[in-house]
């Protein structure tokens, strides 16, 4: 019998998920929560040429636009940070956040390794923050009978004093982030519960993110198995891919690692689309 290699980072996966199912987010300090209209509808995964995004799903439209100087937020980071930030507002009920006192300690809550140079993680995070706190989201919704829609950005000030070459040295000021109105307003009023560390233990895929997420915010309220179509799963969560079944293969592999941290997660794959089953959600209990 041929034996199967498992890689350091399957290994890794596998033992952050016992630790999941060992304790619950609450006992073990890791409850976070996303804000509702980035789990219906998600960032970029890649780069994105100009400085318009749109995704679909159903009836519900999410647009991104950002300066055409600094771009557009993708991949994992802005998903990091809108985790982090959405947690600190629903924790202290409280539009204006603290970072931290340095770059370093603010990276550590994102499971972030400190790193240098063009391509190291201290210049993705600053990059990725400008391009998202730069941003202006879109969120509409349209049917038959009712369109409605909701403009804007997410903080109204960002103050972040960083120093990248000295990560560990604290400044004379505390960074910081005052969250719009209107963000912290959706946050708050429609939280979805997530466990911190699922979020970190699959925090090198966008699309595993992005992923996880939507399965336990529709865990929340389905009575009934549903099935959704490849093509529209595609809008959703893949639509740069030109081939539906290309988007398919990815998404199917990336499912696979979200099954290993959110066991209880129920679903099948047919010709046709994803059958999403009734399920425990991954938080049970709510933050009161």
């Amino acid at each position: 019998m041929k034996k199967i290699e498992i890689t350091p980072a399957v290994e890794q996966l596998i033992n952050e998920a016992l630790a999941i199912e060992a304790e619950s987010a609450q006992n073990a300090g890791a409850l976070g929560f996303m804000a509702r209209a980035m789990v219906q509808a998600t960032l970029p995964h890649k780069k994105v040429e100009g400085n318009e995004f749109e995704r679909r799903n159903g009836a519900f439209t999410l647009s991104l636009l950002a300066p055409a100087r600094i771009g557009l937020p993708y991949g994992t980071v802005p998903r990091l940070l809108l985790a982090w930030l959405t947690t600190e507002a629903v924790k202290t009920q409280s539009r204006d956040l603290e970072l931290g006192d340095s770059l370093s300690s603010f990276m550590r809550e994102l499971d972030l390794v400190p790193t240098g140079g063009r391509w190291g993680s201290i210049t993705r995070l600053k990059d990725q923050t400008a391009r998202l706190f730069a941003s202006t989201v879109s969120a509409s919704y349209a049917n038959a009978e009712k369109h409605a829609e909701m403009g804007y950005r997410l903080a109204d000030k960002s103050l972040l004093w960083w120093d990248a070459k000295s990560p560990e040295q604290a400044a004379l000021w505390h960074s910081s982030v005052t969250l719009t109105e209107q963000f912290y307003k959706e946050i708050i009023e429609h939280p979805i519960p997530v466990d911190m560390r699922a979020i970190k233990a699959l925090k090198r895929s966008p699309m595993a993110l992005d992923i996880y997420c939507w399965l336990t915010y529709r865990a929340s309220y389905a009575k009934n198995p549903s099935t959704i179509p490849w093509p529209a799963l595609a809008m959703q969560f893949g639509s740069d891919y030109a081939r539906v079944r290309d988007f398919k293969a990815s998404f199917l592999a990336e499912l696979r690692k979200v099954a290993t941290v959110y066991a209880g997660a129920q679903f099948e794959a047919i010709e046709v689309g994803l059958v999403v089953k009734p399920t425990r959600p991954h938080i049970t209990k709510r933050r009161d």
